[in-house]
């Protein structure tokens, strides 16, 4: 039988592994700057006032994860932009492995810039899976909630990602738990019970001023289980895409890359105003 020290590795490999399998095949090729958004001379319009802010998720980056969702917002009037966070030295283009609490700080000053361009005195938040759980550290502990209006969150791990399970073995490998903080805090940090979780879970999910949306799907492999996804709050509104329309079988991946349910349900989030019921017919929209 092997000693556990040799065990630490593969059980590392095998938590990056699954965590990359949420990574569209083109992020290896995202190297070129977005076309389109990050337009730092647009100014928001009267019907929509506030700059879009997207957060990628792990592993991924301002190109790749929002290939779809941008043009998609940006075809509906917002001024869009995206920045990349928790980069780790030596590692191009797979971003948020670094300690979130400092990836909270980048997304505050790419925030203050958006603002800064546009003279919007707020902006709107969207994410994807840590994307959509980190800007609550920034909300709650780095001054946010007085420049951010809504946050939306597509498959966000809000209470941690278990990897359907997977990080239920951590125990019984000694140190792994402190491998995998010392190569990627980033991933550490979403483990159920972290300390970096249970700080920004504690005394409440949410921040007064700041509208949450919360979009799930049941099929999620990753952000498991999935009902953990959603907040408690005054002014939350957790969302299941399979009771918009029971034909959607997108999973933690394809929710946030290109199920233009979920995208219409974001742009309803938005501009609730203007919202219009999300069917299977807005696939098509």
């Amino acid at each position: 039988m092997l000693p556990w020290k040799r065990l630490l590795r593969p059980l590392t490999a095998l938590l990056l592994a699954a965590a990359a399998a949420t990574v569209p095949a083109s992020a290896a090729q995202a190297a070129a700057p977005s076309s389109g958004w990050n337009d730092y001379s647009c100014k928001p319009s009267a019907a929509h006032p506030r700059p879009v802010v997207l957060v990628h998720g792990t592993l991924g980056n301002s190109i790749d994860n929002w290939l779809s969702l941008a043009p998609y917002l940006e075809d509906r009037g917002y001024c869009v932009y995206s920045l990349d966070y928790g980069q780790l030295p030596g590692v191009p283009l797979f971003y948020g492995l670094g300690p979130i609490d400092r990836s909270a700080e980048q997304l505050s000053a790419f925030v203050d810039k958006v603002l800064t361009a546009t003279g919007a005195a707020k902006a709107d938040l969207v994410g994807h899976s840590q994307g959509g759980m980190m800007p609550r550290y920034y909300l709650r502990f780095l001054g946010g909630a007085a420049k951010v209006n809504a946050l939306v969150g597509l498959a966000p791990d809000n209470h941690g990602a278990t990897l359907s399970g997977l990080t239920n073995l951590l125990p019984f490998f000694p140190g792994a738990e402190d491998l995998i903080s010392a190569a990627t805090p980033g991933l550490a940090d979403q483990i159920p019970g972290s300390a970096f979780l249970t700080k920004l879970n504690a005394g409440g999910d949410t921040v007064p001023g700041v509208h949450y949306t919360v979009i799930a799907t049941k099929y999620d492999e990753v952000a498991t289980p999935w009902r953990s996804q959603y907040l408690s709050g005054s002014d939350v509104d957790n969302i299941l895409l399979q009771d918009l329309c029971p034909l959607d079988l997108s999973e933690h991946v394809a929710i946030g890359l290109f199920d233009r349910i979920a995208f219409h349900e974001v742009a309803n989030a938005l501009d609730p105003a203007r919202a219009t019921p999300t069917t299977c017919a807005s696939a098509l929209s």
